[in-house]
């Protein structure tokens, strides 16, 4: 496809966003990062099980919720001049959405107090000797969404405080919904069928909806599980969303183009300060946000099949997660020492610094592949 003028015209803007947005989130990141020491939004050992390890107890003390740098930035950018109804806002409703999801979880953390949680026992042991009929009536018609409950437990070590599981995933869930409803609706018809890699597209018909549904939620979840070492999670998502702005101005998507750059410019200025020793963290806050824009900015170019290469490092993480609970809850071993698998490379001898630089590059030859198959 030969470039253009306006190809052209459309990059040099896309950069220009790109540096304005670094420029930005650089001029309020210090009152963010006072403002997160005022109010202690700081990480604690009483629900991060992770500082415990050897080489990670100086991290208690450091600002969480510094994802919203990228997320406020981001947001201002785009509604103040990048707004445009078919293309950026919904992207920028649901990565707010899953950012408020997530902010709350951080807060709640910090400042709420435990939540009692019923065991499956002791749920049937009530339905059967719970001195209200009425109440037993109602445990034994909600027994179901107490399994749900329970099981999803296992999706994380939650200590009792904040959301629960389940709560994530209801939110997580809407949020998906909201953008398979985008896609499957607004966009057209156009955007209802999926590219395959070499061999064109596919038309799914309605299944598309789960299928977006899903990937939203797990990558949501799988860049909250990277956000776990200074500049693992940052640094990866630059290499993302740096890839992501080359293929949707490829694709001619000037909002999306622009969008992507935009989160790049952002996230440079949140890696430069999270870089170790850290100045802040991401926090659920971005994490959740930026994950859920990762995959719907992917879906919205139809990209969306080259997410577990796009994203290779958070799928990586997460997937060693669900092994991880499938050999203990189902064959009681462990398969890594510890998950997510960053841990397990700590854990294992790798200093900090060595498996996030590792990482990365590990994370930038898959996307490169990921782009390479994209382009034909």
């Amino acid at each position: 496809m030969p470039i253009t003028v306006e190809h052209l015209d459309l990059l040099r803007k896309a950069i220009g966003f790109g540096l304005f947005s670094c420029f930005f989130a650089f001029l309020w990141a210090p009152f963010l990062t006072k403002l997160l020491y005022k109010y202690k939004i700081v990480r604690s050992a009483e629900f991060d099980a992770s500082l415990s390890l050897d080489g990670r107890r100086d991290k208690a003390g450091v600002p969480i919720m510094g994802g919203l740098l990228v997320i406020v930035t981001v947001a201002i950018i785009t509604i103040a001049f990048n707004w445009e109804r078919k293309f950026t806002w919904v992207p920028i409703g649901v990565m707010l959405l899953a950012a408020v999801l997530g902010g709350i979880d951080d807060i709640l953390n910090i400042y709420g107090t435990r939540r009692r949680n019923r065991g499956l026992k002791q749920i049937i042991r009530l339905i059967g000797v719970h001195k209200d009929w009425k109440q037993r009536i109602w445990l034994a018609i909600t027994l179901p969404w107490s399994i749900f409950k329970r099981t999803s437990l296992w999706l994380g070590s939650h200590p009792g405080r904040g959301m629960l599981v389940h709560e994530r995933l209801i939110m997580q869930f809407i949020a998906g919904a909201i953008t398979a409803w985008w896609v499957f609706v607004k966009l057209g018809e156009h955007w209802r069928t999926i590219y395959i890699p070499f061999d064109g597209q596919i038309d799914i018909g309605i299944w598309l909806i789960p299928l977006i549904i899903f990937f939203v939620m797990f990558t949501a979840n799988a860049v909250n599980f990277a956000d776990g070492m200074d500049g693992l999670a940052g640094g990866s998502l630059i290499i993302t969303f740096s890839v992501l702005t080359l293929l949707s101005w490829v694709s001619g998507y000037s909002a999306i183009t622009i969008l992507n750059s935009t989160v790049v410019g952002a996230l440079i200025t949140y890696t430069y300060f999270n870089i170790k020793p850290a100045r802040f963290q991401m926090g659920d806050v971005g994490s959740l946000g930026l994950g859920a824009l990762l995959a719907i900015n992917t879906i919205a170019i139809n990209k969306m099949i080259l997410l577990p290469l796009l994203g290779f490092i958070f799928y990586a993480e997460i997937v060693s997660v669900v092994i991880q609970i499938i050999g203990r809850h189902l064959f009681g071993v462990r398969v890594f020492r510890m998950a997510p698998l960053h841990h397990h490379f700590e854990l294992s001898g790798w200093g900090e610094e060595k498996t996030v630089m590792r990482f990365w590059v590990v994370h930038a030859a898959f996307v490169f592949l990921g782009l390479w198959i994209s382009l034909h």
